[in-house]
């Protein structure tokens, strides 16, 4: 039977904490961690990514001309199960180098899938992640401030920005689940097209 790691993500340096345990493949690479984390966060994917493992830096590597000295290795070249492997258990998850918004992941546990059950799935969590593009954590603070008493300056401003209403302690678990559905649909196809792939060799 296949194996599931079980995951919590932890964004650092905000209370409440802000927060999310997930169960996903051992077989999912980085990239496609990535892409798990966005959807149960809220995030919307549109910055740079990486994680920080020891020394070692794992994103999408730039051009050598940009690269400004850093050591980036292809984050879809490592797999979960080699971290487990290894005995790691804990990493930084840093999307958006201008907010810096920074996780700490910790694989709790790794257990055999259920059967009948579509991974990567969202297990629990709380509160929702900031708003893409809102300063970092003062902005957020000032942001979770201001769009919340009608009677601050940037109320009217920040409100129309935001474009909804904002509650601080709803994750938005109906979009999430969304999301994740659409990884799973995405992720077999991508599994089907290999399987498909192989035959043909």
């Amino acid at each position: 039977m296949s194996q599931i790691a079980r995951i919590l993500i932890e964004l650092q340096d905000i209370e409440p904490l802000i927060w999310r345990r997930i169960e996903a493949p051992v077989t999912m690479n980085l990239r496609a961690l990535h892409q798990v984390i966005q959807a149960v966060m809220g995030w919307e994917d549109r910055h740079l990514y990486e994680y920080r493992i020891g020394e070692k830096i794992y994103g999408e590597p730039p051009p050598p001309d940009l690269s400004w000295g850093r050591s980036v290795l292809q984050a879809r070249g490592l797999r979960l199960s080699a971290l487990i492997d290894r005995g790691i258990s804990t990493l930084t998850y840093v999307y958006d180098f201008g907010d810096d918004w920074r996780h700490t992941l910790t694989i709790e546990d790794v257990l055999p899938a259920e059967p009948g059950v579509d991974y990567p799935r969202l297990v629990d969590g709380e509160r929702a992640a900031p708003p893409e593009d809102c300063g970092g954590m003062p902005g957020y603070f000032e942001f979770v401030h201001a769009i919340n008493d009608r009677s601050h300056p940037q109320h009217k401003e920040l409100t129309a920005w935001y474009g909804e209403p904002n509650n601080p302690a709803d994750m938005g678990l109906e979009i999430i689940n969304d999301r994740l559905k659409s990884i799973i649909e995405r992720r077999k196809v991508s599994l089907e097209a290999l399987h498909k792939s192989q035959r043909t060799c």
